[in-house]
Formats: structure tokens, sequence, C-alpha cells
């Protein structure tokens, strides 16, 4: 347990230390709550891994199997799941992973099941690979709905249907229940549909929730999941992530070729290693430090801008916020007046009256965040910065 908070970095300290798109796409006067990145302090046992190998001059190509034993110890203390190291396969990433599964499980211009309103870059890869999206909504209440999902595998019954099923989910931030997966597994199993399980939010799951891997409930051998630490330790350049398949599913697996593996940063998988093996205290802080805010950001909107409101998330580090008091587009009214990027909810074929805020950094700047979007709804502007909500 570190003694500062995780999410105590300020504004002017994380502007002027990252590069990354989250700081770059935006003018300078904006502040980035967008895309799933934290204004975190870094993991030290991340830190120490990445730079004693760099510093030893460990810079070479990728070895994967310390990566993959990490990975299961993780998942066995974490969730009681059992991962057999050798029936894994190591890819560049998460969607890689997801993308190269569905050439093999799918063919061109074929269907793909997604619970809408979901993570966007399910629609980018989609249209990539030249596959065909086929929503299921959720719920109103952002929960899998398993009349629609029958209905969705209905329709794609006798073709080479797959399911991205991301869990937990994003942007909703809803945990799947194993008696909601259990049903799932059985109609996939009905209608003979390829579950492909993103779970890269897993570790992310508020105190008190319960996370279920896809991979553990009964009738789910022949599917496929995805994994990876940089999600939740916040370490999206150190590139690395893990196929894991149900045991029907290992020959679905074992056609992905062997070439994918040379794009794996070596860098990621000493750090992500480090991370499952060494990091769970930091894990443990950060994860109550979201609770905590998800808290803070429901009150403060209750205050300043009470048009706005959300279901408070199981896990992940984003609220999706029903902004339809306010009208179509409230992303765009938001930037535009109060100088705030979230992403707009039309991005994860939802409602355009949604939208996805990232509550993943201090305290301070979450409030600064939603006073400058009452002041956009008021009709003005951002104002002065407050120089002690943001450099305090």
């Amino acid at each position: 347990m570190t003694a500062d908070p995780i999410l105590g970095e300020s504004l002017d300290r994380v502007r002027s230390t990252r590069s990354s798109v989250k700081w770059r796409r935006y003018d300078p006067d904006v502040l980035p709550m967008w895309v799933a990145e934290m204004d975190a302090r870094p993991c030290p046992v991340v830190v120490d891994a990445v730079t004693a190998a760099v510093a030893r001059g460990d810079t070479g190509y990728g070895w994967a199997p310390p990566y993959a034993e990490a990975m299961a110890g993780f998942a066995r203390r974490r969730w009681d799941w059992e991962i057999d190291p050798s029936t894994t396969f190591t890819v560049v990433d998460v969607m890689v992973g997801v993308a190269e599964l569905l050439r093999l499980a799918t063919e061109p211009g074929g269907p793909v099941v997604v619970s809408t309103p979901c993570y966007n870059a399910f629609f980018g890869f989609l249209d990539h690979l030249g596959r065909t999206p086929v929503a299921a909504p959720l719920t109103t209440a952002g929960r899998l709905d398993l009349d629609e999902l029958d209905r969705a595998f209905s329709a794609v019954a006798g073709s080479r249907a797959a399911y991205l099923l991301c869990n937990p989910h994003n942007p909703t931030g809803t945990v799947p229940t194993r008696e909601e997966l259990t049903v799932v597994a059985e109609l996939a199993r009905r209608h003979q549909v390829t579950v492909i399980s993103d779970e890269i939010h897993a570790p992310l799951v508020h105190p008190g929730g319960v996370f279920t891997p896809y991979l553990t409930v009964p009738g789910s051998e022949t599917a496929v999941t995805v994994l990876s630490a940089s999600k939740a330790w916040n370490v999206a350049a150190l590139k690395c992530a893990l196929v894991a398949p149900g045991e029907a599913a290992r020959p679905l697996v074992s056609g992905l070729h062997e070439v994918l593996t040379h794009a794996v940063s070596h860098l990621g998988l000493i750090g992500q290693a480090a991370a499952l093996t060494e990091g769970e205290p930091w894990l443990d802080q950060l994860v109550g430090e979201l609770a905590s805010n998800a808290v803070t950001l429901r009150s403060l909107l209750a205050e300043a801008l009470p048009e706005v409101s959300f279901a408070a998330p199981e896990a992940t580090f984003f609220a999706w916020l029903d902004c339809r008091r306010l009208g179509e587009d409230p992303a765009g009214v938001f930037l535009e007046r109060g100088r705030v990027a979230l992403t707009p909810g039309e991005e994860y074929a939802g409602d355009p009256g949604f939208a996805r805020l990232n509550f993943a950094t201090s305290p301070r700047v979450l409030a600064e965040g939603v006073r400058r979007m009452a002041a956009a709804v008021a009709g003005g502007g951002p104002g002065d910065l407050d120089p002690v909500t943001m450099k305090g």
C-alpha cells in the first residue's frame, strides 16, 4: 500500500509529464476525461521491473511463458480460476487477439453479436475485419438482456457466428453474474455461437463486487477469453495480452499463427508479469480509490448538475452518464462550452443523450470537470481555472 493516493496527481503535473493521446488530442485548455487512461501514479514494482530490464540491456524479443504463469497465478488467487499456461497464446493486445480469433471463428461478412452500448473499438475492428455487427441491446439497467441475446443468436443460427462479450461491461461498468453468464453459455451452445470474452477490466471490480471469469461457468468449453494487465495497472504502452481457451476451443486457438507473437513487447511481458505477481497491494488501493471517486462524482453531479445521472458502476473507472434531459450531443456541449472532453454515447452504439466519463483522476480534477460541465449547461464557459483545485 502506498502512503499517497494513487489518483492524487495534480492536473498541471500530469499534463506536463504525459505525452499520450489523452493529453495531445485536444487543446491544452481542455480537461480530458475520455479515453481509458488513468491519471495515476505508476505502480512501483512495474517501474522497477521495466527500469531494471532496460538498465541491464534486456530489451530483446519477448519470451511469453513467465507472463502466462503470472496471469495464471493471479487468476487463481483472485478468482479461483485455473488457467493452463501451456494452452494459452500471447498477443500484442486484447483487441488484436479478439480480431485474430474472429478471423478464425467467423467468415468474411459474417455476423458478430455485440451487447450495445458496448466498447467502441469493437465496431472499428469489425469494420476492419469485414464482419457484420448484430446488436443485442442491454437492459435499461445496463445489464445483459438474455431475451435479446436469444433473439440475436437465433437470427445468426446456421452461420459461423460469434458473440463479443465484454466482462465487465464497458461503458456501463456492470459485472455479469454467474447466473447470467451460465444462461449466455447455454444460449451459445444451443445456437452454436462462439463466445469471445474481453475481460481486460476484470481486476477493476469494486469492493463488494464479484467477477466471474466466463470460462468458469458450465457450458463455456467452446469459448475463448482474452485478458491483460494493461487497464488495471495503467500500462497500455506495455503491450501484451493473453488468449486463454476453453477446453473445446483449444483447436481454434492453435490456429493462431506464431508470427502474431512477434509484435508482443518484451518490456510489456516483464512489466505486466511484475504487476500480476507483486502489484496486488497497489491494485487493491487503486480499486478502493476508484469506488470512492464514483461516490464523489455522484455527489458532485447531484449538487451542481442534477439533470445528469448514472447507475453506480460495479467495475471499471467509467460513468455512463445519462444526459438525456440536456438534449442530444451532451458531449459536444461539454467540450465546446465547458472544455471537458467526454466520449459521446453514439460511439458505443448507444443513445446520443449519453456520454462516458473517465473518473480515474484526482477528486479535485473530478470536481473541476463537473464545475465546467455545469457551467456549460448554464450557458457560460469554463471560466478561469481554480488554482487550488487544479494544483493543490
